[in-house]
């Protein structure tokens, strides 16, 4: 890898499920297993934290026991989930003891299916007839990238045709499946993510997960980074580009069930992120900000007398994301278009990241 080439190239300018299904996960990790290379960005120990080397039966029983001792059944659907490594990568015998022990608990009627997490490149017909055996429901497939140099430089170790080969055969064999794509790779710039994010459309998979790189401790990229070889997206970078992701992927009627990394205890630790956006609640800065471009564009079309009032109507769940950290996106909305007063209504009914305003009596608005 070229890593001169990284820093002018990648710098081109330009918790939390929506209308997924409402699914618990009740999480084991599998870290590093099953992986045949080290991407350049990542550290599991940190980004899923400390597990034990080995998932035994013993501790499947416990995990499951302990999350639905806290948790009030009701109609949410339970998966059983395998993240981390590369669960079609590890020996076939472990990957049954695993699948065999946690089916266990779908026959007993304790949760209703399992997911796993794994490359492109290690998914085959053989390999899904293997998962159908038991009741695997949803794979997650780590794409990252549709472009093929990002994907070299990042080491990632496969290709776009890899992927797009990946989802077809789990598609085809009635598996719900999701794409994991990323923001601000070695070598991408807002091309390349408009490509990953056009590509992956074009997949039509169940569902999405988003985040920006972040650059970890004890990596190659943290290298990478101090050598000055790679820049890291800018938080304002990070929110743009993922926000009009988010855009499309709605539009395009594909859930994004994660915007950014889930926080961990060893995240927080003095010197484990070296650099990059990370935000604990990063996807609320994405949706705030989504949401002042959507009342901006409203107001935009509309004229509005200096000093005016205005209301906009919000499904509850938006309104802290619409005020925005402080009420920012308040002030920012009353400066910009003269306003003397913004209130807000909630609606129930009303979708999620939709805006109505309303001014003189008249209605804007979806």
């Amino acid at each position: 890898m070229n890593s001169a080439k990284l820093n002018p190239t990648r710098r081109s300018r330009g918790n939390d499920n929506s209308e997924h299904m409402n699914y618990k996960i009740i999480p084991l990790f599998v870290v590093y297993q099953g992986c045949p290379n080290r991407c350049v960005y990542c550290n599991e120990r940190i980004t899923a934290g400390t597990h034990p080397v080995r998932i035994t039966a013993d501790l499947i029983d416990r995990t499951v026991a302990r999350y639905l001792s806290t948790v009030k059944r009701s109609n949410d659907h339970i998966q059983i989930a395998f993240y981390g490594g590369n669960f079609t990568g590890m020996n076939r015998q472990y990957q049954k003891e695993l699948l065999h022990k946690a089916e266990s608990h779908v026959r007993e009627g304790l949760v209703q299916s399992i997911r796993i997490s794994t490359r492109p490149d290690y998914i085959d017909r053989d390999c899904i007839a293997f998962l159908k055996r038991y009741s695997v429901q949803t794979v997650e497939i780590g794409a990252q990238s549709m472009v093929d140099e990002v994907l070299q430089w990042s080491k990632r170790g496969h290709t776009s045709g890899d992927v797009r080969r990946a989802v077809r055969l789990l598609k085809d064999a009635g598996i719900e499946t999701g794409v994991h794509i990323m923001a601000g790779l070695p070598g991408d710039g807002e091309a390349g993510f408009e490509h990953t994010v056009n590509e992956t459309i074009d997949l039509r998979p169940h569902m999405v997960r988003i985040h920006p790189t972040i650059v970890f401790d004890e990596t190659e990229l943290a290298d990478l980074y101090r050598n000055g070889d790679y820049v890291p997206l800018s938080m304002s970078e990070a929110v743009g580009l993922c926000k009009h992701a988010l855009g499309k992927f709605k539009r395009a009627g594909i859930p994004v069930i994660r915007l950014g990394l889930q926080m961990t205890g060893e995240m927080e630790r003095d010197g484990a992120i070296v650099a990059g956006p990370h935000h604990p609640a990063f996807r609320s800065l994405v949706e705030s900000s989504l949401l002042y471009d959507e009342a901006s564009r409203l107001l935009s079309g509309i004229e509005t007398k200096r000093h005016a009032c205005c209301t906009f109507h919000l499904n509850p769940k938006d309104v802290s994301d619409f005020r925005g950290n402080r009420n920012g996106n308040i002030t920012l909305l009353r400066e910009r278009f003269r306003l003397s007063e913004i209130s807000i209504e909630t609606r129930v009914q009303q979708p999620r990241g939709t805006v109505i305003v309303i001014m003189e009596e008249k209605t804007y608005g979806n």
